[in-house]
C-alpha cells in the first residue's frame, strides 16, 4: 500500500468541520476489519483508511499544527501499513480491570512465539515489532504482520468463505482461535488488490 503523505492529511480546523460526517464511515470500515480471538484479543487489520483515520485523530487529540509534528505521526503510522502479500494488524490485549490486565501482560511474555495465521491448515508465524518486546511483560497494543506467501485476493475470499483462515494463539497462558468471516476476508482481499 502506498504510504500516507502530508498532502493527504487535513488541517486541524478542516478535520473538525468534516469529522462528524467521516467518523461513522471510518468506524464502519474499522468494524469490518476487526476480529475477536478468544475473550481478550482483538485484531484490527490495517489499511490506508484506518491509518489515515488514526493519524487524523492523533492530530486532533494532540492539537498538532506544525508540519514536523504531523509528519512524525505520518511516519510512525505508515510503518503499520501492509506491504504486498502481507496483512498487518493492531493487536489489542483487553482486560476490564487494570490489575487483571497487568497480571495477564506478565503471564503472556513470549506471545510472539505463539501467534499464528492458519491458512487451509498451514500455520504461518506472526512477525512482531522487536521494539515492542520485553522479557518482563508484553505491551497491551502490538503491531503484528502476517506474511501471506502468495495467497492473493482470490484465495483470501475463497478460503475465508470456507472458514479456512484463522488467527490462533497457543501460548501456555492463553489458547484461542477465531476464523475470518467472509466479510473480513472480502475487506482484506480488497486491500490485497490495491497493494
Amino acid at each position: 500500500m502506498k504510504p500516507i503523505t502530508f498532502d493527504q492529511t487535513l488541517a486541524l480546523a478542516d478535520y473538525e468541520r468534516v469529522r462528524e460526517l467521516l467518523r461513522p464511515l471510518l468506524i464502519h470500515a474499522k468494524e469490518r476489519r476487526r476480529l475477536a480471538v478468544g475473550s481478550h484479543l482483538t485484531f484490527l487489520f490495517e489499511n490506508n483508511q484506518t491509518v489515515w483515520y488514526q493519524i487524523q485523530e492523533m492530530i486532533r487529540t494532540e492539537k498538532m499544527t506544525t508540519r514536523e509534528a504531523i509528519q512524525h505521526e505520518i511516519d510512525t503510522y505508515n510503518e503499520i501499513l501492509p506491504g504486498s502479500d502481507e496483512l498487518v494488524a493492531t493487536m489489542l490485549i483487553e482486560y476490564g480491570e487494570p490489575r487483571e490486565r497487568d497480571a495477564a501482560l506478565r503471564r503472556l511474555v513470549g506471545l510472539e512465539r505463539h501467534l499464528w495465521l492458519k491458512v487451509a491448515g498451514k500455520k504461518i508465524a506472526a512477525k512482531f515489532d522487536d521494539r515492542q518486546m520485553s522479557d518482563e511483560r508484553v505491551s497491551a497494543v502490538q503491531f503484528v504482520r502476517f506474511p501471506l506467501e502468495g495467497l492473493g485476493a482470490a484465495g483470501m475470499i475463497e478460503l475465508a468463505g470456507r472458514g479456512e483462515i484463522a488467527i490462533e494463539v497457543d501460548h501456555p497462558a492463553m489458547a484461542a482461535s477465531s476464523a475470518f468471516s467472509p466479510s473480513l476476508g472480502g475487506a482484506l482481499a480488497e486491500d490485497l488488490r490495491q497493494s
